[in-house]
């Protein structure tokens, strides 16, 4: 009797029920650059180093519903990686980042996920059309990043003030007389 061959699963549309039925398992080292979106938010002067990698791992499991129906496919994601953004203090490259673990509960399509998501705790997501890890994955990291990336200690000394510091504002400036001056000598 021959054993059945392992399934090659298509991260890019991923038929969630039979992978969560397989108890399915992919994982890669991809290429920042496949994820585009995220590579845009990366600062790169000369193109992205080819070393920037996102490691990531898909998990399928069956798992009983909560109120007694049928079982429900869920799908546990993990990725991390490391990208260049703007530091938003000095303005120069801060190396952030970004972890994702998170699971999902996918039901039979976009109305069920709408009509059951501010009742569910859990992320929903719809089984068709068969989703794309690739995407979702994209969509997480994307999430993950901080709203305002800074250096814990920036590297370069921060100006922080607005004005030119290439003009002395203290002695260029005319004095201008203090509006409530006048506002006193009338009151005498």
């Amino acid at each position: 009797m021959k054993a059945n061959p392992k399934p090659a699963w298509n991260a890019d549309r991923l038929d969630m029920r039979a992978f969560a039925q397989a108890n399915g398992a992919l994982q890669a080292d991809e290429p920042l650059a496949r994820f585009e979106r995220l590579a845009n938010e990366a600062v790169a002067h000369d193109g992205l180093p080819p070393d920037l990698q996102v490691q990531w791992s898909a998990r399928g499991e069956m798992r009983p519903a909560a109120t007694g129906g049928a079982p429900a496919p869920w799908l546990h994601l993990e990725a991390q990686t490391t990208i260049p953004v703007t530091c938003q203090r000095c303005l120069g490259p801060v190396q952030t980042p970004l972890v994702v673990d998170r699971w999902f509960r996918f039901v039979a399509d976009e109305a069920t996920a709408a009509a059951l998501d501010d009742d569910c705790e859990e992320d929903l997501l719809a089984l068709e059309p068969q989703p794309s890890l690739h995407d979702l994955l994209e969509d997480e990291l994307l999430m993950a990043m901080p709203l305002v990336p800074m250096h814990d200690t920036c590297p370069v000394p921060v100006v922080m003030q607005a004005a030119d510091p290439g003009i002395d504002a203290a002695d260029d400036a005319p004095q201008r007389p203090n509006p409530f001056a006048d506002l006193a000598r009338l009151k005498k």
